[in-house]
Protein backbone atom coordinates (compact mmCIF):
# COMPACT_ATOMS: atom_id res chain seq x y z
CA UNK A 1 0.00 0.00 0.00
CA UNK A 2 3.30 2.56 0.54
CA UNK A 3 4.11 2.20 -2.94
CA UNK A 4 0.40 2.63 -4.09
CA UNK A 5 -0.56 5.85 -2.40
CA UNK A 6 3.66 6.98 -3.33
CA UNK A 7 2.64 7.90 -6.96
CA UNK A 8 0.56 10.39 -7.64
CA UNK A 9 -1.34 8.97 -10.95
CA UNK A 10 -2.94 6.33 -8.62
CA UNK A 11 -4.09 9.54 -6.25
CA UNK A 12 -5.21 11.31 -9.74
CA UNK A 13 -7.07 7.94 -10.86
CA UNK A 14 -8.67 7.77 -6.91
CA UNK A 15 -9.75 12.05 -7.45
CA UNK A 16 -11.55 10.73 -11.18
CA UNK A 17 -13.16 7.79 -9.03
CA UNK A 18 -14.69 10.22 -6.13
CA UNK A 19 -16.70 11.94 -8.94
CA UNK A 20 -17.72 8.48 -11.01
CA UNK A 21 -21.81 8.19 -11.57
CA UNK A 22 -21.10 5.49 -9.27
CA UNK A 23 -21.95 6.21 -5.72
CA UNK A 24 -20.88 2.98 -4.37
CA UNK A 25 -17.73 3.71 -6.88
CA UNK A 26 -17.45 6.84 -5.27
CA UNK A 27 -17.75 6.09 -1.80
CA UNK A 28 -15.00 3.27 -2.54
CA UNK A 29 -12.97 5.74 -3.81
CA UNK A 30 -13.15 8.22 -0.47
CA UNK A 31 -11.78 5.15 1.40
CA UNK A 32 -8.48 4.91 -0.50
CA UNK A 33 -8.50 8.52 -0.91
CA UNK A 34 -8.44 8.77 3.15
CA UNK A 35 -5.05 7.00 3.01
CA UNK A 36 -3.43 9.31 0.62
CA UNK A 37 -4.53 12.25 2.67
CA UNK A 38 -4.02 10.53 6.29
CA UNK A 39 -0.61 9.08 5.82
CA UNK A 40 2.16 11.16 7.85
CA UNK A 41 4.74 10.44 5.13
CA UNK A 42 3.19 11.99 1.62
CA UNK A 43 5.60 11.19 -1.33
CA UNK A 44 6.73 14.88 -2.43
CA UNK A 45 4.86 14.55 -5.65
CA UNK A 46 1.30 13.69 -3.41
CA UNK A 47 1.86 16.15 -1.34
CA UNK A 48 2.15 18.92 -4.02
CA UNK A 49 -1.10 17.37 -6.15
CA UNK A 50 -3.00 17.67 -2.55
CA UNK A 51 -1.34 21.41 -2.02
CA UNK A 52 -2.30 22.18 -5.78
CA UNK A 53 -5.61 20.95 -5.74
CA UNK A 54 -6.68 22.05 -2.09
CA UNK A 55 -9.17 24.66 -2.47
CA UNK A 56 -11.21 22.40 -5.28
CA UNK A 57 -10.81 19.11 -2.77
CA UNK A 58 -12.09 21.74 0.51
CA UNK A 59 -15.30 22.47 -2.00
CA UNK A 60 -16.10 19.04 -3.56
CA UNK A 61 -15.32 17.65 0.04
CA UNK A 62 -18.41 19.62 1.67
CA UNK A 63 -20.93 18.41 -0.83
CA UNK A 64 -19.69 15.26 -1.52
CA UNK A 65 -22.49 12.51 -0.62
CA UNK A 66 -24.68 14.55 1.94
CA UNK A 67 -27.04 12.31 2.40
CA UNK A 68 -24.69 9.35 3.64
CA UNK A 69 -23.17 12.70 5.79
CA UNK A 70 -26.21 12.84 7.08
CA UNK A 71 -26.87 9.58 7.78
CA UNK A 72 -23.66 7.45 8.97
CA UNK A 73 -22.06 9.45 11.87
CA UNK A 74 -18.18 7.55 11.08
CA UNK A 75 -18.44 8.54 7.63
CA UNK A 76 -19.28 12.11 8.92
CA UNK A 77 -16.17 12.29 10.81
CA UNK A 78 -13.80 10.45 8.32
CA UNK A 79 -14.94 13.13 6.06
CA UNK A 80 -14.65 16.26 8.70
CA UNK A 81 -11.01 14.35 9.80
CA UNK A 82 -10.04 14.42 5.69
CA UNK A 83 -11.46 18.14 5.74
CA UNK A 84 -9.42 19.34 8.78
CA UNK A 85 -5.90 17.36 7.32
CA UNK A 86 -6.57 19.10 3.49
CA UNK A 87 -7.07 22.25 5.50
CA UNK A 88 -3.85 21.63 7.25
CA UNK A 89 -2.02 21.63 4.06
CA UNK A 90 0.16 24.82 2.75
CA UNK A 91 -1.77 27.10 0.73
CA UNK A 92 -0.34 26.91 -2.84
CA UNK A 93 0.07 30.19 -4.29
Amino acid sequence: MTRYISHSNNLKLIMVLLRDRSRNVQYEAFHVFKVFVANPNKAPEILGLLTKNRRQILTFLSTFQEERTRNDNQFAEEKNFLIRQIEKLPVDE
